[in-house]
Parts: structure tokens; C-alpha cells; sequence
């Protein structure tokens, strides 16, 4: 099954894969199919690095209304626009 003369990655179509003829390219390919579901179960069950934060955020007090506009600079109240006039020729 094993051979130690095959070399550990191989070419085809001008991309090179680990080798399953090799111990090590063998040892390389069931280390990352370990490795990526190891990560699939923790991205799944929420932990480890993909854990949340230990204590849940608090929302804002019921006084925020949200954003408030510069102090330097007051909101100008709405006007409409002014009519168009019907004598003008476009």
C-alpha cells in the first residue's frame, strides 16, 4: 500500500495534492480532513475560537433615542420646494 520511494506531493494538471501512496502524504490527508471537521463541530456547537462573549451585551437604557445630531450644527426644518413655474418653456 505504502511506498517510501513515492514522493510526498504530487503534479497533475499543473496543481500539486498530496501524495496517498506516501506515508507522510497519507498521514497529511487524514490530518486535514481531521482538522477541518474538528472545526465544522466547533463552528457548530459554538465553541472554542468561535465561542460568543461570556456575558451577553446589554442593550441601551429606554432613554437613547438613537443618534443625535452635532451640537454645531441644527437641524433646518423642512420647507417645500418651490413650484414649478407653467410659463417657462422647457
Amino acid at each position: 500500500m505504502f511506498r517510501d520511494d513515492e514522493p510526498v506531493f504530487k503534479r497533475k494538471y499543473g496543481k500539486y495534492y498530496f501524495n496517498p501512496r506516501n506515508p507522510t502524504g497519507f498521514a497529511l490527508i487524514i490530518g486535514s480532513l481531521l482538522f477541518a471537521g474538528v472545526m465544522l463541530l466547533l463552528m457548530k456547537a459554538h465553541a472554542g475560537p468561535f465561542a460568543g462573549p461570556d456575558e451577553p451585551t446589554t442593550r441601551p437604557s429606554s432613554t437613547w433615542t438613537g443618534w443625535y445630531p452635532p451640537a454645531d450644527d441644527p437641524a433646518q426644518p423642512f420647507t417645500e420646494p418651490p413650484a414649478p413655474d407653467p410659463t417657462a418653456t422647457p
